[in-house]
């Protein structure tokens, strides 16, 4: 089988809180309208009003939950104030079915998760310079992005975070044009075959 109608790889966005991930993602989908898509989590927490199940969440029972992460359903999962929270590789292959690139916004241990995985995705690290550059943030901003360092100390610091085999790239995010630059020229490729295939 040809691999050149082969599905948009995913993008794994990994970093810190306040290193100016969602900046450059909102940015990267204004520019490509129709490029990118996003997983449908799973989650065991009842649905809240207006919330569709399939469109804003999977709303699955704790059994279910378990038992995907159980047979390796699941690349990333967490638990916040007793419900359930995950990624799944079919909700991922959902996005690639529809010939969008799947963006996913993951901790080190969810990056970790999918590196065992076939997903094949092209993995990201955008890294503030300093965490001195972090002091325009919110005191909860500034614990989570603490409480981050203490946790993935690897993912925090830039020299480190560019461990062979850990990421394609990583952004230090110090100038957001530069930065936006390091993204799009890292993802062009993959941007380019779904414009293509689009056409045709």
């Amino acid at each position: 089988m040809s691999t050149a109608m082969a599905r948009p790889r995913p993008v794994v966005m990994s970093g810190p809180s306040g290193a100016g991930k969602s900046t450059l993602l909102k940015r990267l989908l204004r520019e490509y309208e129709g490029v990118f898509g996003f997983s449908v989590s799973h989650t065991t927490r009842n649905p809240r009003p207006g919330e569709e199940n399939g469109k804003d969440y999977h709303f699955v029972t704790k059994e279910v939950m378990q038992q995907g992460i159980g047979t390796g359903d699941f690349i990333e999962n967490a638990e916040f104030s007793g419900n359930m929270y995950g990624t799944s590789k079919a909700s991922v292959q959902d996005v690639q079915a529809r010939n969008l690139i799947c963006i996913l916004d993951i901790d080190m241990q969810g990056v970790k998760n999918i590196k065992k995985t076939d997903l094949n995705p092209i993995y990201i690290s955008v890294q503030p310079p300093s965490m001195e550059i972090l002091t325009g943030l919110g005191e909860r901003e500034l614990q989570e992005a603490a409480c981050f360092k203490q946790q993935y100390p690897l993912q925090w610091a830039p020299q480190q975070g560019n461990e062979p085999g850990l990421f394609d790239i990583v952004i230090i995010n110090d100038d957001l044009e530069e930065a936006y630059g390091k993204l799009k020229s890292v993802l062009i490729e993959e941007i380019e075959k779904v414009q293509e295939s689009n056409k045709s």
